[in-house]
């Protein structure tokens, strides 16, 4: 039986504290349990949560030395971490042991020094926080989870799913992660390098000399649009439709273009059973080849995982026109 510590710092999500609790004590080996969970902190007894609830912990950080695995759960925001934790950290990290973060406890490992030098991931909103602090790790944004030698951390929420279920399929196998999953009624095992999907690479517009142009585009993505068609719509030179296009959007005609196109895609695969050949058609990326490329490049998965994993089905048509506004 392998042994989980999983540290809860004041005030800890409630939420991040429960999935190793649940998931490991599902593991169950030729009728036994797979590990044995222990929930500690800095100071034992009453520990605050990031809700309205307090926390009655019986166990303080001695409960990390005989650990095979160390999970120091986030507090929803990034804090100062306890020195107490940092000082833990580093003496079981010196040992070898496995150590892991979700959501915001990837700062606890950071400001140990644990991840210098490495790649690591925290919730998406956190990220440009966690790199400012530590310009020395490889801040991974937009992955579920990031593993580097003995250290994981995990983004926000609920992709500590997704790493406790990596962890469990790694000490005993894709069988038992995936009942696991089934037990607790999650998704199976996903990569890592799958993407958060919290986030629009577009940054807000900033103006409207453009704004007939981009709804004119949006109700005619299923056409092969050039710079040369929306400057023509603008009624200027491509040169002044790009600068004042960036200028409003943050980005190119055609990199805009390109994310309506995904969008469209997307919400397409959410919402209708149509071919991919017919989804790529209708947001003008023209094949099922082209539209499976840039849906892995964008999002991680195929267009069919991608409607499994999002489809809406219910409130969704089969039908599909050109007009999206």
């Amino acid at each position: 039986m392998l042994r989980v510590a999983v540290v809860a710092s004041p005030p800890v999500s409630m939420f991040n504290l429960a999935i190793p609790e649940l998931l490991f004590n599902k593991v169950e080996i030729d009728t036994q349990p797979g590990y044995e969970v222990v929930i500690c902190a800095p100071e034992p007894g009453s520990v605050s949560t990031t809700g309205t609830l307090d926390l009655h912990i019986p166990h303080g950080l001695e409960a990390m030395r005989d650990a095979d695995t160390v999970i120091v759960a986030g507090t929803g925001r990034p804090l100062s971490p306890d020195p107490r934790v940092l000082r833990a950290l580093r003496e079981v990290a010196d040992r070898g042991v496995r150590i892991a973060s979700i959501c915001t406890g990837a700062f606890s490992l950071a400001e140990a020094g644990l991840l210098k030098g490495r790649k690591a991931t925290t919730y998406w909103a956190h990220a440009d926080e966690l790199r400012r602090r530590h310009p020395d790790i490889e801040v991974q944004g937009d992955v579920l989870y990031a593993q580097d030698g003995q250290f994981l951390t995990s983004s926000g929420y609920a992709a500590g799913i997704d790493l406790c279920l990596h962890v469990i399929r790694t000490d005993y196998g894709a069988a038992v992660a995936n009942e696991v999953a089934r037990l607790a009624l999650v998704a199976p095992v996903r990569p890592g390098g799958q993407t958060q999907f919290t986030h629009t690479p577009l940054p807000p517009e900033r103006g409207t000399v453009c704004a007939d142009t981009r709804g004119w585009a949006m109700r005619n993505l299923d056409k092969p649009l050039t710079l040369t068609d929306l400057a023509r719509h603008a009624r200027v030179s491509v040169r002044t439709l790009t600068r004042r296009f960036h200028a409003e959007s943050g980005v190119s005609p055609l990199q805009w273009l390109l994310h309506q196109r995904i969008e469209r895609a997307k919400e397409l695969l959410e919402t209708t059973t149509l071919p991919m050949d017919q989804v790529a058609g209708a947001c003008g990326l023209g094949t099922a080849d082209s539209l499976r490329a840039h849906m892995v490049r964008r999002t991680g998965l195929t267009p069919s995982a991608y409607r499994v994993q999002f489809s809406r089905l219910g409130t969704g048509t089969d039908t599909v026109t050109s007009s999206v506004a």
